[in-house]
């Protein structure tokens, strides 16, 4: 009667065996050695980094002129009331015919140089999110960047840099009453695209350790959420083994993660739009909870500008994000300022910050088996 127990408990031991085997998995607290432990997160909230006031101090001008607004005003009243029904027709209903006012019909974001659009309105106030990536006081030029206006941080933090928010911040769509983040950010929880896992290794003390690594993966499988839509904390995910994987090393102080710059491709998504992050120099500095719970920040670099353009083109939303493409195009040219083009010195990315949060994961590993010759 004893035997069938005794069977039963070992064809468990070896299943268990053979999964250890098989899956090297990244647990938010495995011990990697007898001092060593590995953390696994996955980002469950990222939005370009915006400080929009409840005045809107920073934006003095107002905010930006759209698409809409633009082809409206390049009408006589006789030809908007033929082109509008009488102003009948909503706005959004119009935002091909107020993209395609090229001189010959072109769509004005797949082709931003075919006509000129009054400046964007940018932000003039003087305190943003960031970091100073540069290492300057005052922004002046070097090698990798080209002279641009520095912000005050949220917390009194001199020189941070954040052209990005510059372009952006007087334009509604990117503002905390627009669509534009608060879309995309919903579209990647609900169908589980462009999700980043985060896995920091080598870790002794999660409050101050000199030298950990930090690398960067895509999950293959769906994100898991609770009744209320939030991203379920200590679930497995698969990397995708095809593409991303980049690491860098880093360091914790107090329980604030920053890691060394690197150029790094995250896996992006948003308004129906598969793309990448491609960000050079990116730094990710983020407050740890001290039983690694969860994970708080920024994420700041320079953002490729032909990467990031590809994303806004491809959106298409105009009517959502209450921009002039054309505009839009020439302010990220003009106030670009990290790489310069070594031909014609024009700067080729843009700093930028992104909030992130992330909540604990399993990150898990493919095994690495060899075959046998027969």
């Amino acid at each position: 009667m004893l035997l069938i127990p005794k069977l039963l408990a070992r064809a468990v031991f070896m299943a268990l065996s053979l999964v250890s085997v098989l899956v090297d998995s990244t647990v938010p607290a495995r011990a990697a050695s007898t001092t060593e432990k590995t953390y696994g997160f996955v980002v469950s909230s990222l939005f370009t980094a915006i400080n929009d006031t409840k005045y809107m101090e920073e934006c003095p001008e107002g905010l930006t002129q759209s698409n809409d607004e633009l082809w409206l005003k390049g009408m006589t009243p006789e030809q908007r009331e033929k082109a509008t029904n009488g102003g009948q027709t909503d706005h959004v209903l119009r935002r091909f015919a107020a993209a395609l006012r090229g001189p010959n019909g072109e769509d004005v974001c797949w082709n931003p140089e075919v006509i000129k659009d009054p400046p964007m309105r940018t932000v003039q106030g003087k305190v943003s999110y960031g970091i100073n990536l540069d290492g300057t006081s005052d922004g002046k030029a070097t090698p990798k960047t080209c002279a641009h206006e520095k912000f005050i941080g949220l917390d009194g933090t001199p020189a941070v840099d954040n052209q990005l928010f510059r372009i952006l911040g007087c334009t509604r769509g990117w503002r905390a009453e627009g669509g534009i983040e608060s879309r995309a950010q919903a579209e990647r929880l609900d169908i589980s695209q462009g999700i980043i896992l985060v896995e920091i290794s080598g870790v002794k003390d999660l409050r101050n350790d000199d030298n950990v690594r930090v690398t960067f993966y895509r999950p293959v499988d769906k994100l898991l959420k609770d009744g209320t839509g939030q991203v379920l904390p200590y679930v497995s995910y698969q990397i995708d083994t095809t593409r991303y994987g980049d690491s860098t090393r880093g360091r914790i102080v107090d329980g604030v993660l920053t890691t060394d710059p690197i150029d790094v491709r995250l896996p992006f998504y948003g308004n129906l739009v598969i793309s990448d992050l491609y960000i050079r120099g990116m730094l990710l500095k983020v407050d740890l909870a001290p039983d690694a719970s969860s994970a708080k920040g920024i994420m700041a670099g320079y953002s490729d500008r032909e990467v990031w353009w590809d994303y806004i083109r491809k959106i298409g939303m105009t009517w959502l994000g209450r921009h002039s493409c054309p505009a839009l195009y020439e302010a990220s040219r003009r106030l670009a300022d990290g790489y310069p083009d070594p031909a014609t010195g024009e700067c080729t990315a843009i700093s930028s910050a992104y909030k992130i949060e992330m909540v604990p994961a399993f990150v898990i590993h493919p095994s690495v088996t060899s075959a046998k010759a027969p």
